[in-house]
């Protein structure tokens, strides 16, 4: 590098197309899905695609199964508590406590405790909040458990993930 020539780029100009965005988690809607209720604080079009944000009420027994996906995958524990597989290891992580899943590797989140667990979960870059959308089924508040399916729509729900799944770059497994 030359004298006179920057260490760093500029940063570049303010995107005023981009706004300030306040989310209020009640007036959202809220998707019921493996047990679990999601409410999408923030989304992949308020970030640039960038990352998104999802408040997660884990009921006990709650949990999706072994998966793994090529986003980044960040929980925030608020209450209660969860059981964390990754790679085959498990740990149990506590609320105040931050667990980081690097994108690819096979992992699963389960609420083994008697009481409910309240996560923020961010994953960047965005898109998971697509696939809960088009998986779930939307309920009436943050912590309204989805309806019980029948074997028949379950059947009919696990059909609908193992089809879309890819499409969202993420792989369901049978161990995390």
């Amino acid at each position: 590098m030359t004298e006179g020539t920057p260490k760093y780029p500029p940063i570049p100009a303010d995107d005023l197309k981009r706004t300030l965005k306040l989310s209020q988690p009640d007036t959202l809607p809220h998707i019921g899905l493996v047990g679990d209720t999601y409410t999408v604080t923030v989304t992949g079009e308020d970030t640039a695609v960038r990352f998104c944000v999802i408040d997660m009420h884990i009921p006990p027994g709650g949990g999706p199964p072994p998966h793994r996906h090529d986003f980044e995958e960040t929980f925030i524990v608020l209450e209660g508590e969860m059981e964390a597989t990754f790679r085959g290891q498990k740990r149990v992580v506590h609320a105040g406590e931050t667990l980081h899943i690097p994108a690819n590797a096979p992992h699963q989140f389960h609420n083994a405790s008697s009481r409910p667990a309240k996560l923020i979960c961010i994953c960047s870059p965005a898109g998971q909040e697509k696939f809960f959308a088009e998986v779930g089924t939307p309920v009436a508040t943050r912590t309204t458990a989805p309806p019980k399916l029948d074997a028949q729509q379950e059947a009919e729900f696990i059909k609908k993930v193992v089809a879309l799944a890819p499409e969202y770059r993420t792989e369901l497994l049978k161990e995390g």
